[in-house]
């Protein structure tokens, strides 16, 4: 199916708002990652899901960025695979809805629909139904996807809950499996999660191991990591911190959450950010006073707090009545 493979994930066009800056540095990304894909030599491009971030509807200039970032991609390889991702999807458990189909239309993108197998490569879009069954079965050396795996980070701090479904364990036949969905890059076994393309928020603080990777089959190469340096960064500190080493951390098109650990002025504040903008080309400073800090209990485990869909699922499973089909409570909460 390929030779040497340049592959990224979870971009999501349209975040904050459809912010503009945002879609610039996902543009910004995809012209990095083509230049990089290109020096390396690969001939094959995949994408793992994503690629969009509002699931009901799209902003006209997040779709004239997307637009102008899919040409690009079709342009630069013999041959792009692109998938959807669950932000992909207008329905979170069917794939007949979502705002990437027109993909398929643009010269050079190849878009997958289903769980499609060539040669010893499978290439899996988000899961529906008791499609995860399946994969147990599965003989490809290779398998990319947008999976949903229990005991992987979704964040820094937040491990992904057993739910009894799909697990890393089940991918006992194959060589590398190369998952988008979590932001956070990591592995465990044969799994490898990419990692989003860039910083997106400050549940990215402090972590910039994002960009892209490159799998040489053909030289049988382990996969080579690629960060963006040039990547919008965030980052968390104390003003202490911030005003004794500056110098050592702030990058340009940073943002900065600044905890007030002396005691300053108004005057002081805005000058401070002021300030640090001019001078180090930050995108933007949030000064929390002290007191704030202290108003944000610390007692709460961050690792119990659970998913609008994990709390619905609970509460629709704890019912019982003889007069409610919970399956059928179900199905209609996802349909919505």
């Amino acid at each position: 199916m390929f030779k040497k493979a340049a592959v990224f994930t979870d971009i999501h066009f349209g975040l904050k708002g459809n912010s503009k800056v945002h879609n610039q540095d996902c543009e910004d990304f995809i012209d990095w990652y083509i230049e990089q894909a290109q020096a390396a030599g690969c001939e094959t491009g995949i994408f793992c899901g994503d690629w969009h971030h509002n699931r009901n509807s799209l902003n006209l200039t997040t779709m004239d960025a997307t637009i102008r970032s899919m040409e690009k991609l079709g342009k630069a390889f013999d041959q792009f695979f692109f998938f959807d991702g669950n932000h992909d999807l207008y329905y979170k458990d069917k794939r007949d809805v979502n705002s990437t189909a027109f993909a398929k239309h643009i010269p050079g993108i190849t878009f997958v629909d289903e769980i499609t197998t060539i040669e010893d490569v499978t290439i899996v879009p988000w899961l529906v139904g008791d499609e995860w069954k399946k994969l147990r079965k599965l003989k490809s050396k290779y398998v990319f996807g947008h999976f949903e795996l229990p005991s992987f980070y979704m964040n820094a701090m937040v491990q992904m809950p057993d739910h009894g479904e799909l697990r890393a364990e089940d991918f006992a036949n194959q060589s590398y499996v190369f998952s988008g969905h979590f932001h956070k890059r990591q592995q465990q076994g044969v799994v490898h999660y990419l990692g989003n393309a860039f910083p997106h928020n400050y549940a990215d603080a402090w972590d910039d191991d994002r960009g892209m990777m490159i799998l040489d089959r053909e030289n049988n190469k382990e996969p080579e990591y690629l960060n963006w340096e040039n990547c919008p960064k965030y980052r968390t500190v104390k003003l202490s911190q911030l005003i004794d080493e500056a110098d050592s951390f702030i990058k340009p098109n940073m943002y900065l959450r600044v905890n007030l650990d002396l005691p300053i002025s108004y005057e002081e504040a805005s000058f401070i950010k002021e300030t640090f903008i001019n001078q180090y080309h930050c995108r933007e400073i949030s000064l929390i006073p002290q007191k704030s800090l202290e108003e944000i209990s610390t007692q709460l485990d961050i690792q119990q707090f659970e998913s609008v869909d994990q709390i619905v699922a609970g509460e629709i499973a704890a019912i019982d009545s003889d007069n409610f089909n919970k399956k059928t409570l179900m199905d209609i909460y996802n349909e919505l």
